[in-house]
């Protein structure tokens, strides 16, 4: 999952992720918006809108809120995009130079993680995925 509390306005699911949590396109609420800014040059038009419990947790201390996701269509090396709507709800703050991300819990701060390696294959494998893009259509 991809964290970006700097740029992105929205929350993005995709499709194969989608797939994965048994769930289709009958899931889906019907949505007329459009997005920019994951696919460079164009517009993007999702599948629809879906309404999900995210969680996250420790063994010891969690939280669990409902977050809207535009669904996409288009590979990516990342399950979703969670944008600033997602983060203002959990009321998180990202610290990106340590791969963090804290929040309030019942339990008190929770502080999450990530993998320095599984991180860096994700951006090696989203620009060779940038690169491959056809921009011409």
């Amino acid at each position: 999952m991809l964290v970006d509390g700097e740029g992105s306005a929205l929350n993005l699911l995709f499709v194969g992720a989608l797939k994965e949590q048994g769930l289709g396109l009958s899931d889906l609420t019907p949505s007329d918006s459009s997005f920019w800014g994951v696919v460079p040059g164009r517009a993007s038009k999702p599948l629809g809108e879906i309404t999900l419990l995210v969680q996250f947790d420790t063994a010891s201390n969690y939280r669990v809120e409902h977050i809207n996701f535009y669904v996409a269509d288009f590979n990516t090396a990342y399950h979703a995009i969670l944008g600033r709507p997602a983060l203002a709800k959990f009321m998180a703050i990202p610290h990106y130079m340590y791969l963090v991300l804290k929040m309030p819990s019942p339990a008190g701060v929770l502080a999450l993680r990530a993998n320095l390696s599984i991180a860096y294959t994700c951006e090696i494998e989203s620009l060779a995925l940038t690169e491959a893009t056809d921009l011409s259509i």
